[in-house]
């Protein structure tokens, strides 16, 4: 945890404090969360997979990165005043409204690609098609499965190592494939579905903090 600020630090303590259980493993909350903090420094993206549940999950992290999350994000004066040489009307209202983000984007809400692939090809390959489509060398993805042993993620994870991006698991123990095949994982002391769910919940809040806290 060398490269987490004050800051950081004092986030990452204040959820081990409220979530005890997840002091054991505050190292790998503070190793994604330092990738995470390297991708958007050097103007990457985050993909974000998962099924049901961890869907809805990785749509919410996109929620809080790519707007205010506790903090306003004001863009730059600099932009400002390009958006206001364009036009002056629609210019001060963009400039006083748009806010600041990191962009992240959910591989489940693209509803005609998902579903013309999984008739095409197939539906356990669409978030790998995504991820082959969107990805650079550099780009993270983060991979939601309570279970580690989602058919359709793990084929991103693969995807994604191979494009030369970084993979965070994001489980429940033991983390099964995805956490074998990612670079940094993060397996939440519990089994059981929604008991996963629950812990990853404070955890993505927490990085989405942290990342706050260092970009605005």
């Amino acid at each position: 945890m060398r490269d987490l600020g004050e800051k950081q630090k004092a986030l990452l303590t204040e959820l081990t404090d409220r979530f005890p259980e997840l002091k054991t493993i505050e190292c790998d909350i503070a190793a994604a969360y330092e990738a995470l903090q390297e991708l958007f420094s050097n103007d990457g993206k985050l993909l974000i997979a998962g099924n049901g549940g961890s869907a809805a999950d990785a749509d919410h992290i996109v929620g809080e990165l790519m707007k205010g999350f506790c903090k306003r994000r004001r863009i730059t004066e600099d932009f400002v005043k390009e958006l206001s040489n364009i036009d002056s009307e629609s210019g001060a209202v963009l400039g006083a409204n748009l806010q600041g983000a990191l962009p992240a984007i959910a591989l489940t809400n693209h509803t005609a690609l998902s579903t013309a692939f999984a008739n095409d090809v197939s539906g356990a390959l669409t978030f790998a098609q995504q991820v082959y489509g969107y990805g650079k060398p550099g780009d993270v993805l983060l991979a939601i499965s309570t279970s580690g042993n989602s058919k359709n993620v793990c084929y991103a994870a693969v995807t994604a190592k191979a494009l030369g991006m970084k993979v965070i698991a994001f489980t429940g123990i033991p983390g099964g494939a995805l956490a074998r095949t990612a670079d940094i994982p993060v397996r939440v002391p519990e089994q059981e579905t929604y008991k996963v769910q629950e812990l990853q919940l404070p955890i993505y809040h927490c990085w989405c903090l942290m990342l706050e806290e260092y970009f605005f």
